[in-house]
């Protein structure tokens, strides 16, 4: 299997080749950059260019390592041997299944997508070593071992907001998604907007970028962020002369809450705003 792009999703030649490279290598791809620039979006394109299922495992601060594996549900079989099923006697009918079990079962090779998998305890990497190392696992409960038909093509995200342990990151190939150039980001929206006028494209990329120029940001806007509020101008037939804010009562772009997401944000650019005006 070989990633060559997508119609729908910019692939830089780096990122092309670090999923390449992971595919090559049978490790996973660890994939790291500021929120919104795609990261996830990348293993479903990837799915969708290689025409295998895509799995996804949506990590949470309570998610357990043991969960994309299997689930022992206890409750079910107590309230059914209470009601005197026969189902209760084979423990099976209450193994669930988790994401790496379906993987590891499908007839086919698949993408499994481990979205934010910084936001679960520090251990959780860790538990997942063996699995992802060996591509098997062992069912305790019905005493079976589980091994991949074909070994999926994973792809980990991270939003660095804590640190992964070092034997996990050895096991990985490492990318880490650089925000977006002028460029780039053109040919993103040129995607999502194809027929988007080039003056409004224009004014809109210098308002955006100027944003995140702006020092002591708490959050930048991100490219998400950019194709919201793109969609807004053009659902509500923004000129665009107003963007340019040469009205001296105008501090912020219009619908500038696509883009600025805190009160702090907010007030810190109309005060530079103010000074700059205040300096002419």
């Amino acid at each position: 299997m070989r990633f060559e792009g997508s119609q729908d999703y910019v692939t830089t030649p780096d990122l092309m080749l670090a999923v390449n490279a992971a595919i090559k290598l049978q490790r996973p791809l660890l994939i790291k950059g500021e929120p919104g620039t795609g990261k996830t979006m990348l293993a479903e394109q990837v799915a969708d260019a290689l025409g295998v299922p895509l799995l996804q495992w949506h990590i949470k601060s309570t998610t357990k390592a043991q969960q994309g594996l299997y689930e022992y549900d206890a409750v079910s079989r107590l309230r059914d041997s209470q009601l005197g099923e026969d189902r209760v006697k084979d423990i099976a009918n209450y193994i669930l299944k988790g994401v790496l079990w379906q993987a590891f079962d499908a007839e086919t090779p698949t993408v499994v997508l481990i979205d934010e998998i910084d936001k679960a305890d520090i251990e959780f990497p860790n538990d997942l070593l063996r699995e992802l190392d060996r591509m098997e696992f062992h069912v305790y409960e019905t005493r079976e071992t589980v091994r991949a038909r074909h070994r999926p093509i994973v792809f980990i995200t991270s939003n660095n907001e804590k640190e992964l342990p070092d034997a996990f990151l050895r096991r990985c190939f490492f990318h880490y998604i650089r925000f977006p150039d002028r460029d780039t980001m053109q040919r993103i929206v040129d995607v999502h907007f194809p027929g988007l006028k080039r003056d409004l494209l224009r004014e809109a990329l210098e308002v955006f970028f100027g944003l995140r120029d702006v020092p002591g940001l708490k959050k930048k806007p991100s490219t998400s962020e950019l194709i919201d509020w793109l969609k807004l101008l053009v659902a509500e037939d923004i000129p665009p002369e107003a963007l340019r804010a040469k009205d001296q009562k105008a501090v912020v772009p219009p619908l500038a809450g696509a883009l600025l997401k805190n009160e702090q944000d907010l007030h810190l650019f109309e005060r530079l705003v103010f000074m700059a005006r205040s300096n002419r």
